[in-house]
C-alpha cells in the first residue's frame, strides 16, 4: 500500500497526502493542508474503490483522514488555566 501510494491515488493527490499507518484494514492519511484532507474525505468513496482495484479487495476497508496538527499556545514556563489568549479579547 505505501509503495503503491501515488499510482493508487494519482500524482497530484500523492503530492498532497501520504499513508501513515494500515491496521486491522484501516488506512491513515496525512494530508498537508485541511484543505487537502476536506478534498480526500470527499474522495473517500473514489480512493476505497481505486485501493480495492489496485492493492486487493477488504485490505483497506475504511479511510482516517487527518489534516496538519493545530498550533500550541503553551509557550514559555508559565500558563493560565482556560481558555487562553481569546479570553482577552472582551
Amino acid at each position: 500500500m505505501f509503495g503503491a501510494w501515488e499510482r493508487v491515488v494519482g500524482a497530484e493527490v500523492a503530492a498532497h497526502s501520504h499513508p501513515i499507518k494500515l491496521e486491522r484494514g484501516e488506512l491513515t492519511v496525512q494530508a498537508e493542508s485541511t484543505a487537502w484532507a476536506t478534498q480526500l474525505r470527499l474522495l473517500s468513496g473514489r480512493l476505497l474503490t481505486n485501493i480495492g482495484k489496485e492493492i486487493g479487495r477488504n485490505v483497506v476497508t475504511r479511510l482516517h483522514i487527518h489534516g496538519p496538527a493545530a498550533p500550541s499556545w503553551s509557550h514559555g514556563p508559565r500558563r493560565v488555566r482556560g481558555r487562553g489568549p481569546r479570553d482577552t479579547y472582551g
